[in-house]
């Protein structure tokens, strides 16, 4: 089972929006050093939505290459076309993933049994296991407990990410959905107590910049140490909140840069650098939680 820290890549660029394959290896060794759980390679905040095809799979297959088995890969395969995320997943078929991540349809707004059906016809489709993703805030749509009950029938659907924030929605998953399905939160600053309350884990964006103190609070938080894993998510509160000061991941991308983790703090149009205005409060939070001197 995918639990703990599992970090939302970000997807290195050099000046010109090229993909910097270079800096891609070493955060993942960086990331393999730091304890984290799993990478998830081309998820919304490695900027799924402007990467071509190709860009997106040659960046999965480097960071399984890179990872050498060291680490789970988990990539990026959904699409608002059924068809379209059916052939991005079919592309990883044999890759070395260890599941995909498929996002709810984003902009048309499909109806519970349109969400059904669209994971159902992934499913069958492509004998990878699936993570389903709820992030109703970006795409539109509410994948709704009952949906997802009736989707974890299905063999190879194995968990979901959720990131409502909301933890009510945590205790009516559990209370219809089998044991061991897949429980991991998309919001980090709700994910400590997700995972109080009974979740798995958190696809986290905070990871990208802090690593070591995420996979210490996950830890903290799975075996039940409520203080201590309350102590380091506290810390960190600033980071939650301000890596989401603009659209992610405009923000942690920026704070990447700053940290020297990544030499460029570039995405593609239509994402921007983070705005100057913002860039102090990113810069204090980073200092806030002792990531920065």
């Amino acid at each position: 089972m995918l639990t703990g820290s599992i970090v939302a890549l970000v997807t290195p660029m050099d000046q010109t929006g090229e993909i910097d394959f270079l800096a891609l290896k070493e955060l993942v060794e960086f990331h393999i050093k730091s304890k984290t759980a799993a990478i998830v390679a081309v998820g919304t905040t490695g900027e799924s939505a402007t990467l071509s095809v190709d860009d997106h799979v040659k960046v999965v297959e480097r960071t399984i290459r890179y990872a050498d088995g060291r680490i789970p890969v988990i990539a990026g395969n959904g699409a608002n076309s059924t068809s379209e995320a059916i052939a991005l997943s079919k592309l990883f078929i044999n890759s070395g993933i260890v599941a995909g991540l498929n996002v709810t349809p984003y902009y048309n707004k499909p109806t519970q049994e349109g969400l059904y059906l669209h994971y159902k016809a992934i499913a069958e489709a492509c004998p990878l296991p699936q993570i389903l993703y709820n992030v109703p805030g970006r795409t539109a749509v509410d994948m709704l407990p009952e949906t997802v009950a009736r989707l974890a029938k299905l063999p190879n659907i194995i968990g979901i990410k959720d990131a409502t924030g909301d933890l009510q929605r945590l205790a009516d998953l559990k209370a219809i959905l089998p044991e061991g399905f897949l429980l991991l939160s998309g919001d980090d600053e709700t994910g400590c107590d997700f995972m109080l309350q009974g979740g798995h884990g958190v696809i986290s964006v905070t990871t990208n910049v802090a690593p070591v103190e995420m996979a210490q609070m996950c830890e903290y938080a799975l075996n039940g140490e409520v203080e201590k894993a309350k102590a380091i998510n506290n810390k960190l509160l600033p980071v939650h909140t301000n890596l989401f000061l603009e659209a992610n991941p405009i923000p942690v991308k920026w704070a990447c840069a700053e940290l020297g983790l990544i030499p460029s703090a570039v995405l593609r149009l239509p994402l921007t650098i983070l705005s100057e205005q913002y860039q102090g409060t990113v810069r204090n939070a980073l200092i806030a939680a002792k990531l920065l001197s």
